[in-house]
């Protein structure tokens, strides 16, 4: 069995990666823009000081498991009963952090014709993978990423953590990221917006950049059901039972703008970018959507 679940998960994997990468070549003026933003970004017009591959120190931080012995400043250690690891300055290769939300809610679809939410947002993830590490910069996962990559390598264990990983919400409640970091998140950002102010201020707090890729499935916004219709609870527990579905599509829909206005309002609070978009439509209008938009926060 297990050799079985390998083989369907290699799969899935390939499958997703291909779907990413298609989108993002698609756009032969999205790649050229993704190369403009890296020669800009090597220059060093950011104007931040930031950990990276750059020949100028900066500062010690405390080692890590994931950084191994050779990353050990073995004089500064010296000096404590505490193991330190050398920062220079960040001079070429940024980091994005790229998370997608592995919640149940994820997993729904109304119709065969569009893909799951989880599997766009995949996809869309992908892409922007794809385009970034084309672009000269380093790509992680976050919360399963021990270390930030660029090239092939970093392409190929950023698909298949954004294809299989578990996309925790542990990752986004307690964010493991150094300062000044870019992070995309994706999800359908269904818990309640308090909840969502709480996580972003922690990002805030960080001084980190990010965006917002809300992804919908278009039955949860235009809500076409009618007649006697039973709505299962993802996540388990008890559903609901309409007699007259259609009764409830006025209240539903101002409930679902509400959620998606609240949204746009912690993005721009926090300073964030916020891209909506809907299953039933390409994953390439996403991704240049989500690309833009992360350029202008870089």
């Amino acid at each position: 069995m297990s050799e079985g679940v390998d083989r369907h998960s290699e799969s899935r994997v390939v499958q997703l990666r291909h779907q990413g990468e298609a989108a993002a070549a698609t756009l032969p003026a999205l790649m050229a823009e993704a190369t403009r933003i890296a020669a800009t970004v090597a220059q060093g017009v950011h104007g931040r000081r930031r950990a990276g591959v750059g020949e100028s120190f900066w500062q010690y931080r405390h080692h890590r498991p994931e950084d191994g012995r050779a990353a050990v400043d073995w004089r500064q250690s010296a000096r404590s009963d505490q193991l330190f690891v050398r920062q220079n300055e960040w001079e070429a290769a940024n980091t994005v952090w790229l998370w997608r939300d592995g919640s149940p809610s994820m997993r729904f679809s109304s119709s065969r014709d569009h893909a799951s939410k989880i599997d766009r947002a995949a996809v869309c993830q992908i892409a922007m993978a794809a385009l970034l590490t084309q672009g000269g910069e380093r790509v992680a996962v976050l919360g399963e990423s021990a270390v930030a990559r660029t090239g092939a390598l970093g392409l190929e264990r950023t698909s298949r953590r954004l294809a299989l990983g578990p996309g925790d919400m542990t990752a986004v409640e307690a964010p493991n990221i150094g300062r000044f970091g870019r992070v995309v998140l994706a999800s359908d950002f269904l818990d309640p917006p308090e909840t969502w102010a709480a996580r972003l201020s922690r990002f805030s707090g960080m001084e980190a950049e990010g965006v917002l890729l809300r992804i919908v499935d278009p039955a949860e916004e235009d809500f076409p059901y009618s007649g006697r219709t039973r709505f299962e609870n993802p996540a388990g527990g008890e559903g609901l039972l309409f007699g007259r579905a259609e009764e409830a599509r006025v209240t539903y829909r101002k409930r679902w703008a509400e959620q998606g206005d609240a949204l746009a309002a912690l993005a721009r609070q926090f300073g964030w970018s916020l891209v909506t978009h809907r299953t039933d439509r390409t994953a390439t209008s996403a991704v240049l959507a989500l690309y833009r938009a992360l350029a202008r926060d870089a």
